[in-house]
């Protein structure tokens, strides 16, 4: 759906399904293709019973019909894992990527163009799962193949050279992730055009690099055009529109423009909050982001009631170890420490930082950070506890 609009394509696509099952059957392809893309719109709008249900229903109906070899079968195989890879259920996504992958691999070859595209999204689901080498090697293998096969500028090689740069930003490893994006975004205007969504994304991803890295006016400047484009283009309730919005409402959070910052986040929130459920991961991470905003201005209370309920619902729809879960744990700790709670900040900031250094490593940036202030608030209550009384 180019234009985000997924509760109208629900009901177009039922009344589709519904017809073709009358008139063609159950398990005629066209009607396959059809409850596939319904099962792909019901996990945009993050009805994720309903996707997995209906996906998992086509791909057992395409084995039966076609073969489990036959790129049909794969096909669903690969829908029924995008549905469990956005609810960051991994192992289950992995497991059918690999299966995928491995077909692939005996019907056609290594850098058959269907195997290199299963191989790019096993390794983005590695990378989800903290698997940083595993994701690395396979992405390297995908973009050298696509260089040799089809050249640097194309399209495809492009999208596997954006693929590696999120590998290394969730590492931290920001100037090898902006190196790659600069030359993904030079290649994709020679290809599309500065206007392009997939430029527009490139550029989306380069500006939250440059955030990462402190970089607060570039991404801002980066930021401030992608939205623009995209409003003109898609309009104000767009996903990608919706997206870039964040992304900016994050750099005003940055630099402390709360005002700015709790604006865009309160737009941004109320407009996914009408367009997805409340428990899809988008309005989630925009949930996560304005509690933060609302910390940083002192709004104590209202960070803690949203912060609460981002949580909760994370670990409901997610899991508890999700790296969205995890940015919450770590939010909402920072919350409790300011009240002051502390020994429920403390708590969870424990947590947080075990989690984190189980998940993505000991040397990564956020889990850094999450052990570092675990550190200074531990510290801070044993000066307290051992402080010497004082009398007046």
């Amino acid at each position: 759906m180019a234009q985000g609009r997924w509760k109208d394509a629900e009901i177009l696509e039922i009344q589709v399904v519904e017809v073709m099952r009358r008139d063609l059957g159950v398990e005629h392809p066209f009607t396959l293709a059809n409850m596939n893309n319904l099962a792909l719109t019901y996990m945009h709008q993050g009805k994720w019973k309903d996707a997995e249900e209906l996906g998992f229903q086509v791909m057992e109906a395409t084995k039966k019909v076609f073969g489990s070899e036959n790129p049909k079968t794969l096909v669903s195989m690969g829908g029924l894992a995008s549905i469990y890879w956005s609810q960051g259920r991994w192992g289950e996504a992995e497991e059918l990527e690999f299966q995928v992958v491995k077909t692939l691999k005996e019907v056609y070859w290594t850098e058959h163009p269907a195997t290199l595209t299963g191989m790019g999204n096993l390794a983005s689901t590695y990378r989800n799962q903290g698997r940083w080498k595993e994701a690395e090697d396979l992405e390297v293998q995908v973009m050298e193949a696509r260089k040799r096969d089809l050249g640097v500028g194309h399209p495809c090689t492009l999208l596997g050279m954006g693929n590696l740069a999120l590998t290394y930003k969730s590492q931290g490893r920001w100037k090898e992730a902006e190196n790659l994006e600069v030359q993904v975004i030079e290649g994709m205007r020679i290809a599309y055009g500065g206007k392009h969504p997939t430029t527009l994304k490139g550029m989306g991803n380069l500006a939250m690099t440059y955030g990462y890295q402190g970089r607060w006016e570039d991404a801002e400047k980066l930021f401030m055009h992608v939205m623009e484009a995209r409003k003109r283009t898609l309009g104000t309730e767009h996903p990608d529109t919706l997206e870039s919005m964040g992304g900016l409402s994050f750099t005003y959070h940055g630099q402390q423009r709360w005002k700015e910052a709790e604006e865009l986040g309160v737009q941004v929130l109320e407009t996914r909050g009408k367009t997805l459920r409340p428990e899809h991961l988008d309005t989630l991470v925009s949930m996560g982001q304005l509690a933060s905003t609302y910390r940083g201005q002192g709004r104590l209370r209202e960070a803690e009631e949203l912060g609460v309920q981002a949580l909760e619902m994370r670990r409901k729809t997610l899991r508890a170890e999700h790296p969205s879960t995890l940015d919450c744990m770590d939010s909402l700790a920072r919350t409790w420490k300011l009240q002051p709670r502390d020994g429920e900040a403390v708590d969870l900031m424990t947590q947080t930082a075990k989690l984190r250094t189980e998940r993505l490593g000991s040397g990564h940036p956020y889990t850094i950070a999450s052990t570092q202030a675990l550190h200074e608030w531990q510290t801070f209550r044993k000066t307290e506890a051992t402080a010497p009384e004082s009398c007046s």
